[in-house]
């Protein structure tokens, strides 16, 4: 494809880029007062990335998202998902008793312990989908 085909779907792609990131990041903070939280976070931001990568090609969103990267996040969410139980379990609650976070003050605690979790969920979900774009994607395609 030459770098003019689709000039306005790639114009209009790379200014409501940080628009879509932005907004995970909202979805992904508001959670805690709100709908949201890390699941659609992380879809919405695989949905940039996947329209990074149809719209600029698989190569150039590799770069900015190489396949290692997405490697390593796929367990460092989950990792964070099941730190924040043992921590619970290891200051003699239960398994995600964020109250035990936070102990002289409960509520911020559980602020704490859900925002964690949240964080987890959205990491691995972002790498996840975005991965499983990148593979079905590169079908055919060598490395």
């Amino acid at each position: 494809m030459m770098e003019n085909d689709h000039l306005v779907l790639r114009v209009v792609s790379k200014i409501m880029m940080p628009f879509i990131l932005l907004f995970a990041l909202y979805v992904q903070f508001h959670g805690d007062y709100g709908p949201g939280g890390g699941f659609q976070a992380g879809a919405i931001f695989a949905t940039g990335m996947i329209l990074y990568g149809l719209v600029f090609g698989l190569d150039r969103a590799r770069k900015v998202l190489p396949w290692n990267a997405l490697m390593f996040l796929i367990p460092l969410g989950l990792l964070i998902y099941i730190g924040v139980g043992v921590v619970s379990l290891l200051l003699g609650g239960r398994f995600l008793d964020y109250d035990t976070l936070n102990p002289h003050h409960p509520h911020a605690g559980q602020h704490l312990g859900i925002l964690l979790v949240e964080a987890g969920v959205g990491i691995t979900v972002a790498a996840v989908l975005t991965a499983v774009f990148y593979a079905f994607a590169g079908r055919g395609v060598k490395q």
